[in-house]
């Protein structure tokens, strides 16, 4: 499978990996400890889109390892999944420093990174966790309050469910955890309407 976008072509996605691997396009490059590219089942028909590693990510070169990486797991298992049967990966590779924001800049820069692992992995179900992945995969200026909870096609194959962050589930307690519970039941959904 060859996959390019408007700058570089990769030829699979353990060539994708490696050139992300070591990629220097923005200053994250430079406070990273490693580059968190994704992980999981690469022939998974769910796919998860975070924001951006945090320290635990950066250390461990692992998306999703701290306390929210845990409450996402457990979503996937309240669905009847196992986190290993689907992937996980974010919009930026490199760690903000202090876990802030992502810039624009560095969006732009991780872009093709991230398109680019959406056309080898093609899932029929894609679940953006939060504002930052829900913007820029519905090309959208709405927050995740409005769009959470409902189903988007997506590249002409897929569908994909924006849900909250699970750092923000954690942070807002009782309301946001059946929200975001309510979410993956629509999950399970999709995925059943959706099998091959």
């Amino acid at each position: 499978m060859n996959v390019s976008g408007p700058g570089p072509t990769w030829e699979s996605f353990e060539e994708l990996a490696a050139a992300a691997s070591t990629c220097t396009k923005c200053p994250l490059a430079e406070t990273r400890t490693q580059v968190v590219f994704g992980v999981g089942d690469p022939h998974a028909d769910l796919v998860f889109v975070g924001e951006g590693p945090g320290a635990e990510e950066d250390r461990q070169g692992i998306p999703f390892v701290g306390r929210a990486g845990q409450l996402l797991t457990k979503l996937i298992e309240g669905i009847g999944l196992r986190r290993d049967g689907v992937y996980i990966c974010n919009v930026v590779k490199c760690r903000p420093p202090g876990n802030r924001d992502p810039l624009p800049a560095e969006i732009s820069a991780c872009r093709p990174y991230l398109e680019a692992q959406l056309d080898f992995l093609a899932p029929r179900v894609l679940v953006t966790l939060g504002n930052f992945a829900t913007r820029l995969l519905l090309d959208t200026k709405e927050g995740i309050t409005k769009l959470r909870g409902r189903e988007f096609p997506f590249r002409g194959h897929s569908v994909l469910i924006p849900t909250l962050h699970p750092a923000a589930v954690l942070r807002n307690g009782g309301n946001a955890l059946a929200q975001a519970r309510s979410d993956f039941v629509l999950v399970k959904r999709a995925l059943a309407l959706h099998a091959t």
